[in-house]
């Protein structure tokens, strides 16, 4: 969920709070839940599966990486996704691609049921270009559709983390952090997509529903001698929608709520900006929280980047609780219905990453691709 700058952006503020890469003890954690899925060379921020079940990734753009999206293959090997060609909008002489025959600035990626997946790029990576959704057709192996974000439903600040796409609607609804040009994301907000018209439309921005909360840091691995504070305010990260397409679940990471509105609100662009803030539900309290996904019954899965885990909010109660842990598990970041029936999520290890650990550049590989099962079925498209 990180940006391409924060190095710059964040070298004095987090020079006090960087420490050694301290592994937490395994006995910590509770992790019979957890199975480590795959290894990788590189850290990974997205996951989605096709319904043959292609395995995609996105490989997390806070490391620049040259390859941005990759399939996973059988023996644990990656190629790049689309194609090579696609990867990166800078050609090796240094002049630019056309922006849509490339990737720029990749995080979230979901696949519908026919096949297409959806690759949303940000467009932060310098140059800059227009952000963008591109549609591709993993069964015919073309490109579908690109769909343009440009200003005013992007703006300078725009960091587009995550989506999810409803069918029943016809809408993809994108979260944006709001983070691209520096550490608080007072800007965040949602985006919803019109996919038939191909319109867009940024909402919610400046409702607490989305805002960080700037009292409340990352704090990592707290409580142990490697704790540390990370100045990063994020805003709406983690979505997800509920079997039914009833409800659009979402939360800040740097925020200890969670809110749910209508996806019926959010498919009515004659709503008034007013009208739809009010049909912002709090639903529960949680930690900070990057991911998020949902399954049959109801129940949230929340990935906690702090703290090497996946929590739950379970629908009966409300009241959020671990649920599985790792001590290999730094910074899950986003969380993914297999086609398997369980539930994936990588460790992108930003903590120890340079801009994050005092200029130390402790990250390495392997990088750790988990799965758990989730206590009901999950929800497509989460």
């Amino acid at each position: 969920m990180k940006l391409l700058t924060l190095s710059t952006l964040l070298a004095g503020a987090l020079a006090s709070f960087g420490i050694s890469a301290a592994a937490a003890s395994a006995s910590q954690f509770s992790d019979s839940q957890v199975q480590v899925y795959r290894t990788t060379e590189q850290a990974v921020g997205g996951i989605s599966f096709t319904p043959s079940g292609r395995m995609l990734v996105s490989f997390h753009p806070f490391y620049e990486p040259e390859t941005k999206v990759a399939e996973i293959l059988a023996d644990g090997s990656s190629k790049p996704f689309p194609n090579r060609d696609w990867q990166g909008c800078v050609r090796a002489d240094g002049s630019q691609k056309d922006p849509d025959t490339c990737l720029n600035w990749v995080l979230g990626l979901r696949t519908d049921a026919n096949g297409i997946v959806w690759l949303l790029d940000s467009g932060q990576a310098s140059p800059r270009v227009t952000p963008k959704l591109v549609a591709w057709n993993s069964n015919t192996d073309k490109l579908e559709r690109i769909i343009h974000l440009p200003s005013p439903v992007s703006l300078p600040e725009s960091q587009h983390n995550d989506l999810l796409i409803s069918p029943k609607h016809q809408l993809i609804v994108i979260a944006d952090e709001g983070i691209a040009t520096g550490p608080v994301g007072d800007k965040a907000a949602l985006v919803v997509v019109d996919l038939k018209t191909g319109q867009s439309r940024r909402v919610l921005q400046g409702h607490p529903s989305v805002m960080p909360d700037t009292k409340r840091p990352i704090v990592i691995d707290a409580g142990t001698a490697g704790q540390k504070s990370i100045p990063v305010y994020v805003g709406v990260d983690g979505i997800a929608m509920d079997k039914d397409e009833e409800w659009l679940y979402f939360a800040p990471l740097n925020k200890g709520e969670l809110y749910r509105i209508p996806m019926l609100a959010l498919a009515n662009p004659s709503l008034p900006a007013s009208v739809l803030a009010n049909q912002v539900q709090f639903w529960a309290h949680k930690p900070n929280n990057g991911g998020l996904s949902i399954d049959v019954d109801g129940n949230l899965y929340l990935t906690e980047v702090g703290e090497r885990r996946i929590g739950i909010i379970p629908a009966s109660s409300r009241e959020y609780r671990p649920f599985a842990a790792d001590p290999r598990m730094i910074w899950p970041d986003g969380v993914s219905l297999g086609a398997d029936g369980f539930l994936y999520s990588a460790a992108a290890q930003l903590p120890l990453s340079a801009p994050l650990n005092d200029g130390k550049a402790e990250n390495q590989p392997p990088y750790y691709i988990f799965r758990f099962k989730p206590l009901s079925a999950g929800v497509a498209g989460n």
